[in-house]
């Protein structure tokens, strides 16, 4: 199969309600036989895989390369869960419903006897990261949280290049994660650039620079930010003893420049001092503290300090999942379109199957007759 991702550009539409009702029919399926041979965690491993995901989408019959795979297919995955009595479940969803994570998490959490308030911390550190430690140009809209009976989670967030019109997916699973504050991604699909990246491997002496500014007199920051912008102008601060040449030094700062305004929040960084923050994590959470600030440090530890963020994008490239959509075709009609009949004797067969004994055996050998496979690569087209 060709290598590559889908670019997920932004669609317009929507799915037809005939559509919908077999997507969900589907996703059931799909859902149930997961569990029954890999368990909860596995399903939560596999929905924070770009690929799995993306796969899933093209299986139930969305769009293969369309930005509302993620709304689409995490709201028919929602809808599911929240129905189906197996231990998992999902809170948030695209815009407004991704504000209502929160209480919709402290439900769950009295349902199952989780930490309520935990979920919801972790939830928000998420999409701040996203949102502010790492920036590439893309603004979140779309935040969905999935947890087991075992406080395993996995997150799904989504954001938008409104100029580009194309949207970057997020992944991220509990049980891969070793710092939120450090290569936290179980997978990001999109199309590679550049971006601030605050949150890379290798880059504690920056995060901890970071912190201790923001623990700084706002006036101070302020003053380093002038000292920054002069370097960048070719006027050497005193406090800059290795300068960068000019040139390098203008192309810096229009880089941060480029990912929007480079001025700190000054209320949030008087409460982050206030609060005593002690590393990168609880200064993320402080209220306010946004993309704006986080340039505005990052650019002060760069230019003044010569201690860099990463630049370096953490877009995965797994293979493109274009042929699970000839499972029953796609909504805009790539590779063909949505056959009724064919997806509802899918569903038939695929019912039946889970009523015989031999249920998982059967599966597994038919899932063997498709793994070398590959579809016509003139037929993979822009829907």
């Amino acid at each position: 199969m060709k290598r590559g991702i889908a670019e997920l550009p932004l669609h317009e539409g929507h799915v037809p309600r005939w559509l919908v009702t077999r997507m969900k029919e589907l996703a059931q399926l799909v859902v149930k036989l997961v569990v029954e041979e890999h368990g909860t965690e596995g399903l939560l491993e596999r929905v924070a895989d770009p690929l799995w995901f993306q796969a899933l989408n093209n299986i139930i019959g969305m769009d293969w390369d369309s930005s509302g795979s993620t709304t689409v297919t995490t709201a028919i995955l929602k809808d599911v869960l929240n129905k189906l009595n197996l231990d998992v479940y999902a809170a948030g969803g695209k815009g407004d419903a991704s504000l209502r994570t929160p209480e919709e998490l402290q439900l769950i959490a009295d349902k199952i006897r989780l930490e309520g308030e935990y979920l919801t911390k972790v939830s928000a550190l998420v999409a701040k990261v996203d949102s502010s430690a790492l920036q590439a140009g893309y603004q979140l809209y779309h935040h969905v949280f999935l947890v087991d009976d075992e406080g395993r989670w996995a997150v799904v967030q989504q954001g938008m290049n409104t100029k580009a019109r194309l949207a970057r997916r997020y992944h991220w699973f509990s049980e891969s994660l070793h710092s939120f504050v450090e290569t936290p991604h179980h997978g990001v699909s999109g199309v590679a650039g550049y971006a601030l990246n605050t949150v890379d491997s290798n880059l504690d002496d920056h995060r901890k620079l970071l912190v201790d500014l923001a623990k700084e007199d706002p006036s101070k920051l302020n003053n380093l930010i002038k000292q920054a912008w002069a370097a960048a102008q070719g006027i050497t601060p005193l406090v800059y003893y290795e300068p960068y040449p000019l040139e390098k030094a203008r192309t810096v700062f229009k880089k941060y420049a480029k990912l929007g305004n480079v001025t700190p929040n000054g209320k949030a960084l008087i409460k982050a001092r206030e609060m005593g923050v002690e590393n990168y994590e609880e200064l993320l959470c402080v209220k306010g503290v946004g993309p704006s600030t986080v340039r505005a440090l990052a650019l002060v530890a760069e230019l003044v300090y010569e201690t860099p963020p990463s630049w370096r994008d953490p877009v995965t490239h797994p293979v493109d999942p274009f042929k699970f959509a000839y499972a029953v075709g796609g909504k805009d009609g790539v590779p063909f379109p949505v056959d009724k009949k064919t997806y509802d004797e899918l569903i038939s067969i695929l019912n039946e199957l889970m009523r015989r004994v031999d249920s998982p055996w059967s599966i597994r050998h038919l899932s063997k007759l498709t793994k070398t496979w590959t579809p016509p690569p003139s037929e993979k087209v822009p829907t």
